[in-house]
């Protein structure tokens, strides 16, 4: 039993509804996000897009709001 699920050791993608379902946002927000350059950075393998869950983490720590201390 592989603890990153995948028998070959490889890094989990998720594809544009997982990530969309993981940040709770509408499919055509993570699109809107694709052609703004405002989401994570994803790979194309022909017409499907995928998200490595190391550059979504990346990506989420990257949104953190520091203009607005919490706790105030």
């Amino acid at each position: 039993h592989n603890p990153a699920g995948s028998p070959w050791g490889l890094e989990p993608l998720l594809n544009v509804g997982e990530l969309a379902a993981y940040m709770g946002v509408p499919v055509s927000t993570v699109y809107h996000w694709r052609t703004r350059d405002l989401g994570p950075r994803a790979y194309r393998f022909g017409k499907h897009l995928k998200f490595a869950v190391s550059d979504v983490r990346i990506w989420v720590e990257q949104q953190r709001d520091t203009s607005s201390p919490e706790g105030r």
